[in-house]
């Protein structure tokens, strides 16, 4: 029998709240596609937008699923070993993190939301 952790609200710092709000103001186009895709459980889920968990920022976060949504621009490039390490952290506490370039999700839109739907049945189906 599947066992879900539904919404269970992972901690973080409280000073990310306000300048998450700030960060939806100010979507990216690549963000705002996505967004147009999966809002509103769209994707038999529901993700919301710029979340705040543990230290951290995601564009994208389901807390039914424990799954966040990265949309990486040019700047990622020089944050590597940045992303790594917060990558590392979000995963020790659960969070699966899935990473698509801008160019993705510009030029190959339906192959980012075909990618979403295998690891949200994915995640649906696991013990998380």
């Amino acid at each position: 029998m599947t066992q879900k952790r539904k919404n269970k609200i992972i901690p973080y710092h409280p000073k990310l709240k306000a300048y998450a709000r700030e960060l939806r103001k100010r979507s990216t186009l690549p963000e705002v596609l996505i967004w147009m895709k999966i809002k509103g459980k769209a994707l038999g889920v529901e993700f919301h937008r710029q979340v705040p968990i543990l230290d951290y920022i995601v564009d994208f976060y389901c807390h039914e699923i424990f799954l966040a949504i990265e949309i990486d621009g040019e700047y990622h490039q020089f944050k590597k070993q940045y992303d790594k390490q917060r990558s590392d952290q979000l995963e020790k506490v659960g969070v699966k993190i899935l990473r698509f370039k801008n160019d993705e999700v510009l030029e190959e839109i339906e192959n980012v939301i075909d990618t979403l739907k295998f690891y949200i049945k994915l995640r649906l189906n696991e013990s998380i």
